[in-house]
């Protein structure tokens, strides 16, 4: 079994600098693997439906992979590299052999599912090239590569290789008895270093989905809500708040309720007109923002607010995750073993909206205005963030999820296979056969339940308007 725990690390001021040169090294070599890649693909590829005006003549060699290029480490390690936009000299002696090896592996990873595509064929976009922003991250693998020097209360010692010195991490939660660590990764964030632990116990089995029978009893099912202040409805005829963690961010009011109207002609001592509170509420994000934009690029001052924005991004990411997890905890505990929640299109849910021509030159109104909010309000949510906590913690206590399609499954009455909820506005219905009010998040929880025994009803598009029988 492998587990995953991430801890801050407390290097000196020297590990520091030592570490910010292998990033720089790294993103170097990345870099570089991925240029080296994409030119060989345009100098020694055409397109079939069309020809090109300009002719390369390409060096004959084959085509780069992950073994050729691991190779020519050691012929970049005989000499300085010097890179050529900047004339700077980079030594990669300084930087452990794995660590050069995985950035490989990264590279080629990238670049493969840009070509072939993962293993459910879905293919990415093109790999980008690494700025010091995107590149964070260290991988320490091998036996000879790290060790535990000393462990000493709530605190760590790691020996890396090629690190001077021990590096200080702080256990803000013990280490699991039985576990090994099988490698290290050292990050860089916004308020400074993190160190991941990979734990692996090959004494616990792993948990296998198979094991698990779905029954009626053992299921519950769980529809993504973004209405008020609910986050989850849940087929137990619960709901779970939502957090609003960038919402709650942009809310921030000023600390006056009011201020003065004031214009140049105004005199000491005037009375002057108030504006209300709406005209004055501004987030302190917004702020920060507003200060850092008119500073000058690449100044002290500029980089001073990018770092205070970082931050507070930073703040809101950790309150929205901390939320995922504490939400799984919550679903988790009911004893629960298999979980059914919405396959969502999360990207086309996010989509702008299509522009609609008027055919004189201009456009249409398209209601994208009205969509941003709620494209806000999806990013807000962080819905996939959350189904992929739920999918850990559910593995870790025994439990499966499983994706079901959810269409029509917030229109169709559970208990009568009716189409009551046709309309959006509509929250609640009052069903005087049974007696009974029935909401419309809680029905759609039970619906997709019904999805994932294969209880719910085979609805075809075409026989949609005359209504399901």
């Amino acid at each position: 079994m492998l587990l995953n725990y991430q801890y801050q690390a407390y290097p000196s001021t020297q590990q520091k600098l030592e570490l910010n040169d292998w990033l720089r090294i790294c993103r170097y070599w990345y870099n570089w693997q991925l240029g080296d890649r994409f030119r060989w693909w345009n100098e020694n590829r055409t397109a079939v439906n069309s020809c090109p005006l300009i002719t390369y003549l390409p060096e004959l060699r084959d085509n780069p992979g992950y073994f050729s290029q691991k190779k020519l480490l050691p012929i970049w390690k005989k000499d300085l590299v010097t890179v050529v936009h900047s004339g700077e000299l980079l030594d990669f002696t300084r930087v452990p052999a794995n660590t050069l090896q995985d950035v490989c592996k990264r590279a080629d990873l990238a670049f493969s599912r840009f070509i072939k595509g993962d293993c459910n064929g879905s293919r990415s976009g093109k790999p980008r090239f690494k700025n010091q922003a995107r590149y964070r991250t260290l991988k320490i693998d091998g036996k000879d590569c790290f060790s535990v020097a000393r462990i000493e209360r709530k605190w760590i010692w790691l020996k890396i290789s090629k690190l001077k010195g021990w590096l200080k991490v702080r256990l803000h939660r013990p280490l699991p008895d039985g576990f090994k660590i099988k490698n290290i990764l050292i990050t860089k964030k916004t308020d400074g270093w993190y160190t991941t632990l990979c734990l692996e116990d090959s004494t616990v089995p792993a948990f296998t989905p198979e094991s698990v029978i779905p029954t009626w009893d053992n299921g519950i099912g769980l529809d993504a809500v973004l209405y008020g202040d609910d986050y989850l409805a849940t087929s137990e005829n619960t709901k779970l708040p939502s957090l609003k963690s960038y919402r709650k961010n942009h809310s921030y009011l000023v600390g006056l309720t009011q201020i003065p109207q004031f214009n140049a002609t105004c005199r000491v001592g005037k009375t002057l007109p108030t504006l209300p509170m709406d005209s004055v509420r501004k987030s302190y994000l917004e702020k920060v923002q507003t200060k850092k934009n008119a500073k000058t690029k690449g100044s002290k001052a500029r980089r001073k607010l990018q770092s205070r924005e970082a931050r507070i991004h930073q703040r809101i990411a950790r309150s929205r995750k901390d939320h995922a997890y504490k939400t799984a905890h919550v679903l988790v505990r009911t004893g629960k073993k298999v979980f059914y929640y919405e396959n969502l299109n999360l990207t086309g849910l996010n989509k702008r909206n299509k522009p609609k021509p008027d055919g004189k030159g201009g456009y249409l109104p398209n209601g994208q205005s009205a969509k941003s909010g709620l494209n806000k309000s999806w990013l807000d949510a962080g819905f996939g963030q959350f189904f992929e906590v739920l999918d850990y913690i559910a593995g870790k206590a025994g439990a499966v999820t499983k994706k079901c399609n959810p269409a029509y499954t917030s229109q169709l009455l559970s208990y009568r296979d009716e189409f009551v909820f046709t309309d959006c506005d509509l929250r609640e219905y009052w069903d005087e056969q049974e007696m009974l009010l029935v909401d419309r998040d809680i029905n759609a929880a039970i619906n997709l339940k019904r999805v994932g025994l294969g209880v719910f009803p085979t609805i075809k598009r075409a026989h949609r308007e005359s209504g399901y029988k």
